[in-house]
């Protein structure tokens, strides 16, 4: 069974098309990489596109969808193993244990909720999987000075920067996802002095 990509992102229907066009390419390109997709179960948004892709190649889809959304048919029906689970919380558990990597394309406040969430838990390295941004078109750019920012005033220490990747093309995903995987943070955060 392949290793299996968690992609965070958008499940709206109203985004430029760019947007669709680059999450279907993620998923084709992920099964040519070896890989399967993990994700938020979802027929609509960039979920919807990055799982059509992956199908279209031939990939394994593994959904999990809270059973509101389902309730609502927002399902991808065509996955490969579709898992229900009750809260959102529960879906984000599933997720981070079935993964062997994260990509993070662009999204909202749920997306970001996601992979801050990771972020957090490679930081205190109970996660220690790669983690890798598709800044796309310079979406997260505003995200990653905040990042820089957060370093500045010393709110972290620069290894924390390193528990994530910056990728602009799909192909440099898979490059970024090796890079990433060893990437550690200091546990020690302040000094006792």
């Amino acid at each position: 069974m392949p290793k299996l990509l968690c992609v965070y992102c958008a499940s709206s229907d109203r985004l430029d098309p760019k947007y669709y066009a680059v999450a279907e390419e993620l998923g084709r390109e992920l099964v040519a990489q070896g890989w399967g997709l993990v994700y938020g179960g979802g027929k609509n948004g960039l979920m919807g596109a990055v799982a059509r892709g992956t199908k279209s190649a031939g990939g394994r889809v593994v959904g999990v969808i809270p059973e509101f959304m389902k309730a609502r048919e927002l399902a991808f029906d065509e996955a490969d193993e579709l898992v229900t689970v009750v809260t959102m919380r529960e879906r984000k558990l599933l997720m981070e244990t079935r993964a062997d990597g994260f990509v993070t394309l662009p999204g909202g406040f749920g997306t970001l909720e996601e992979i801050m969430e990771i972020l957090t838990l490679r930081q205190l390295d109970v996660v220690k999987k790669p983690c890798v941004f598709l800044n796309q078109d310079g979406f997260y750019d505003p995200l990653l000075a905040l990042f820089e920012n957060m370093l500045r005033e010393k709110f972290f220490k620069p290894s924390n920067m390193q528990l994530f990747r910056v990728a602009t093309t799909i192909p440099e995903i898979f490059t970024k996802l090796d890079e990433a995987a060893g990437a550690r943070a200091e546990l020690k955060w302040f000094d006792t002095r």
